[in-house]
């Protein structure tokens, strides 16, 4: 894996002048890029450092074939993924804030080290935070992408261990896939739950997922603090209105058929469980536009100091 070394010329704070809106957007981004990125900034055939959106910086992967995704450094979120014939299967909420000071609101948010509510911020702190960017590389035309979190004042202020996490995002010219590796880091043990918040771009009408039949079910409708426990008995589940149903020990395969025409392979190993969310009349301005079909571990791993645990997903084309 190719280490990143900094080697972008910045402007520097005494040669600013206060007044230029464009020289501010340069110290702000500057300020994040020395936060986020190990070293100086060599990136590799396939993989670019640029602004996004808000001043924030992104990584943008394009592969050989067409295909391109994005990931902000800011939660290390994928927030694009783009196939060889131009569609983005990902979504981005309208209301999604992108300028650091919330989560992004949409594409494959973190949820780390604690998913939905519970003792500490709802969905955990993964999300709302600057990953860093250590390694970049292409490997048989696939550019790969790695980045980095690590226990910080602000973190152990609300979760007091000391933790590592690597995420991987590797694009194809079908596929993208990922990987997340936690490592306890501390001298006792810990427990976290986790998942990727995926939305993906849909006519919710027409939307289906297949796979689920026989899942126990933890059904948050009507009562998201009072789950009913059932058994999902359809082959095919569709969304005619307000859906948040987790289904545990889910199998590794699950098949997502948009309405717009496209079939999505959701395949993953060691993500246990699945989670299915579309909430209808709740956001009246884009329902429906998107579901979320959701990898998760919603029961808490146990870590002893020095165990780690890994997960993979894969997206592709079916």
């Amino acid at each position: 894996m190719a280490m990143l070394s900094i080697s972008a010329s910045l402007p520097t704070t005494t040669s600013l002048k206060l007044h230029s809106p464009n020289q501010h957007r340069w110290l702000r981004m500057n300020m994040r890029l020395s936060a986020s990125i190990n070293g100086a900034i060599t990136t590799c055939d396939g993989v670019k450092l640029t602004e996004g959106v808000g001043n924030l910086p992104k990584v943008v992967l394009t592969s050989p074939h067409g295909s391109e995704a994005e990931v902000y450094l800011f939660g290390a979120c994928l927030t694009s993924w783009r196939i060889p014939n131009g569609k983005d299967l990902l979504f981005v909420r309208p209301d999604a804030v992108l300028n650091g000071e919330k989560p992004i609101s949409g594409g494959i948010p973190h949820c780390f080290p604690q998913f939905g509510p519970g003792k500490i911020q709802q969905h955990g702190f993964a999300r709302n935070v600057d990953w860093s960017l250590v390694g970049s590389e292409n490997s048989e035309e696939k550019p790969v992408v790695t980045f980095e979190l690590k226990d910080n004042s602000y973190s152990r202020a609300m979760w007091d261990f000391s933790f590592h996490a690597l995420y991987k995002v590797i694009l194809d010219s079908s596929s993208l896939s990922t990987e997340l590796i936690v490592t306890n880091t501390d001298k006792k043990a810990f427990t976290f739950s986790t998942a990727l918040h995926t939305y993906f771009r849909a006519s919710i009408t027409g939307t289906t997922v297949t796979g689920l039949k026989g899942c126990k079910t933890l059904n948050k409708d009507p009562d998201p603090k009072n789950p009913l426990e059932g058994v999902e008995e359809r082959d095919v589940v569709t969304f005619p209105g307000f859906v948040d149903c987790v289904y545990l020990d889910a199998p590794n395969e699950l098949l997502l058929e948009n309405g717009l025409g496209d079939k999505i392979l959701i395949k993953n190993t060691n993500w246990s469980d699945a989670v299915l969310w579309n909430p209808h009349r709740q956001m009246e301005a884009c329902y429906k536009d998107f579901v979320c079909v959701e990898n998760a571990e919603i029961n808490e791993v146990e870590l002893q100091p020095e165990q780690s645990w890994t997960a993979t997903m894969q997206l592709s084309i079916a």
